[in-house]
Order: structure tokens, then sequence, then C-alpha cells
């Protein structure tokens, strides 16, 4: 038994595990909160869950209003309304709205919302069978060639020389989903070696467990095509954010955010090697995680996934020694964090030209550009972090952290 309690109290959800899992002991109840999450996508229908319970609070204002935003839904998992409010006004409101069944919330039977778990979960299983034998579930279950079960297609985000980019329900994670589905392989060129740089992508994310990277929910192969399952990001990449402008003390803790997550990979044996805005997404409740570790170089793996003679990587952001093909370490991601605090800054990047190479050169020889005047005592922890020589430059992840949450303290309103 799975359930989704759409309600602002979480607390509230351990009084229905705990009726649920009277008769199902492995019932699982996940909590969305509207005022912390933002409403639910509109392209969820969930598939994954047996039944929905909709809380109403107060006059069942909000509860109502969650209730209409979903059950017009075609396909949407069976709802229950559990009402707040003792008049049969909200209870007739409810089923109006399309609440299959209507609960009082102030007081919970037992044997009544049992009879009605069961009741929702047969009715959604029956919906699930019926769709996975109709005719258009099977092109739903498509991915650039790849049928890939368990997943349905909503729309593509991305397509690119190496992997396309598709916005999916999944069933078992119950919630919205990107599928990074990648080309056929083919050997003797460029893609083979893309190939095993998006597989070994997953090996290299799954010895991480921090809050602030990409969840991955699947990996598999079908139809000579791998496909990634991961974390979808509904708010959008800080490059998004960085273009509405991004205050001084924001930028801060945006930096310190991103330097606390490459503290976790670093201390993993895991360098990023692609650190950019677009790399970094944004949740919805303004946490961040780093994305795409497609050329992420771990020192336990044995395979080099990258040309000899080839540099790859982002050329605004690499650090010097990125861009010149020399050895690397943890703090060439602190150079590339460094680029971005700028950015935010000053709304513009520190070295630019229309010439790739030419972006790089001025890496290594331009002088360290200089921040707006009006943030002048921020300029010192620029310099520590686009230093041209990695030595110059903070120790480490965790020193950088520490650096830039201490003048977000420090900085006046």
């Amino acid at each position: 038994m799975r359930l989704l309690l759409i309600d602002e109290d979480a607390r509230f959800s351990a009084l229905i595990l705990h009726h649920a899992s009277c008769r199902w002991p492995d019932a699982r109840v996940e909590v969305h909160s509207p005022r912390t999450h933002g409403a639910v996508s509109p392209e969820f229908l969930a598939q994954g869950f047996d039944a929905v319970l909709v809380a109403g609070s107060g006059t069942d204002g909000c509860g109502l209003e969650w209730l209409s935003d979903v059950a017009g839904r075609k396909g949407f998992a069976p709802l229950i309304f559990l009402s707040s409010d003792s008049s049969k006004t909200a209870a007739h409101k409810a089923r109006h709205l399309g609440a299959e069944w209507v609960l009082n919330r102030a007081n919970v039977e037992h044997r009544k919302l049992i009879a009605v778990l069961g009741a929702a979960a047969e009715k959604q299983s029956i919906a699930r069978a019926n769709w996975r034998t109709a005719a258009d579930a099977q092109e739903a279950q498509r991915f650039s060639g790849a049928f890939v079960p368990g997943y349905r297609r909503i729309r593509q985000l991305a397509a690119g020389r190496v992997a396309d980019l598709y916005l999916a329900e999944s069933e078992q994670a119950g919630a919205l989903v990107v599928l990074k589905v990648a080309r056929d392989q083919q050997k003797e060129n460029d893609l083979d070696q893309s190939f095993r740089r998006f597989l070994q992508e997953y090996e290299i994310v799954r010895r991480i467990t921090h809050p602030s990277i990409v969840r991955l929910y699947d990996l598999g192969v079908s139809d000579e095509h791998a496909y990634l399952v991961m974390e979808y990001f509904r708010a959008g990449d800080l490059r998004t954010r960085m273009k509405a402008g991004i205050a001084p003390r924001e930028a801060l803790r945006v930096a310190a955010a991103i330097a606390e997550a490459l503290q976790a990979i670093h201390a993993a044996g895991i360098l990023h090697r692609d650190l950019k805005p677009g790399n970094i997404m944004l949740r919805d409740d303004g946490t961040l995680a780093l994305i795409d570790f497609g050329l992420a170089k771990h020192g336990a793996v044995d395979i080099e996934i990258t040309d000899r003679g080839f540099i790859f990587g982002t050329p605004h952001y690499m650090s010097p020694e990125q861009g010149h093909g020399e050895p690397i370490d943890a703090r060439s991601d602190l150079y590339s964090l460094g680029v971005i605090l700028f950015e935010m800054l000053a709304r513009a990047k520190p070295f630019a030209d229309e010439n790739p190479m030419a972006i790089i050169y001025k890496h290594r020889h331009s002088p360290i550009p200089r921040v707006p005047e009006a943030y002048a005592p921020l300029q010192p922890l620029i310099d520590s972090l686009l230093a041209k020589q990695p030595q110059d430059r903070l120790s480490d992840a965790a020193a950088a952290a520490v650096a830039l949450t201490t003048m977000a303290e420090q900085l006046p309103a």
C-alpha cells in the first residue's frame, strides 16, 4: 500500500501510516506540502500510488483547492478527501470536484479508512492493468527507440549528440523523473566513448550520499540504448535564476552550498570537471543539487574516457590547468566555483571571447577581473578562488564553504 498525502501537516501522515500498516505492514505514506513544494506538477498522475489523500484545513478552503487541482486529470489515482468540516457542505463540494470518498479528518475511523484504502487500491490496480494493455501505453513507454516499461513519457526536454532527455513519470519512484537515453552504441567512433561515459556516470554518482547531489533512480539498457533515470528539477537551473539577478548575500550563500556539495564529491575521490550554472539545479524547496557527472573522474576508475589531446568541459568555467590539458585536482573545481560566483555578482563572465581557445588563453594569462565597486570587499575572496596557480587558491572545498558562509554573514544587508 503506497499512499500520497497532500497536506501541510506532515505529522498527520504518521496517523495515516499507523492505520494503514495495521492492515498492510509495508505501507508507505509520502507527503506533498503545497506551500513547501508548490502545486502538484500538472503532468503528474500519481500512477505509482494506490490512492491519494487530500487533507482539508480550517474551513477546507485550501484542501478543496488542492483537490480541484488534481481531480480533473484523466488517469489520476483514486482520490480520498479528509474533511475537517463536520458539515455536509464540504463533503458535497469534494464529491462534486471528483473525490470518490470523503472521510472525517478529526475522527479517523480505522475500519472505514481501511475499507476505503482497499477499495481505492483495487480500483487503481485495475486502472494500471488496463493502461498497460492499451495501444497508446506502448507508445508512451518508448524513448528514442528504446522501450522502457514502468515509465510514462510526457515530453522531450532536450536532444543532444550523445543523449536525449525526456520528462516522464516513474511508477516505481512515484514521481516525475528525467530519462537520459543514450544513442545506439557504435564502435570505433566518438559515440562509443560517450556510451561508456554515460554508463560510468551512474557508477560515480551512486557512491555519494548527499542532499546536494542529484538522485539517480535507475539504470538499464533496452533496444541497444542505455538509459539513466534521474531526479527532475521543476524549478530549473542556476542559469535561469541568475538571469533574474541575485543579491550579493544570496550569491555567497548559493556558492557556499555548491562548495559543500563539492566537499562531498571530493571526499569520495571524485572531480566534477564540468561545474557550471547549467549543471546546478534548483529544487522546489530552494535547495540545490549538482548534476551531469558524465565528465567526472574517479580515482578508482581505470577507464580513461577522454581522448588524448582533446579537452572536455566548458571553456568559460575551466581552470587554467584543465584548459591546457594539465593534471588537475579538487582545486580545479574551486576555480569553476569562483567563475560562477563572479558571474552572479558582476552579471558577466570573467573572461569572454567568440573563440573558445581565446577564452582558455585568458584564463591562464589575463588578470583576474574586478567585481563591481559596490562589492569590492568580496574581491579578495574572488581572488582566492580564481588564482592562476592551484596552490594559490583556497586549499579545499571545506575551506571555501567556510569562507563563503563567513563572508555572507558579515556582508551588510
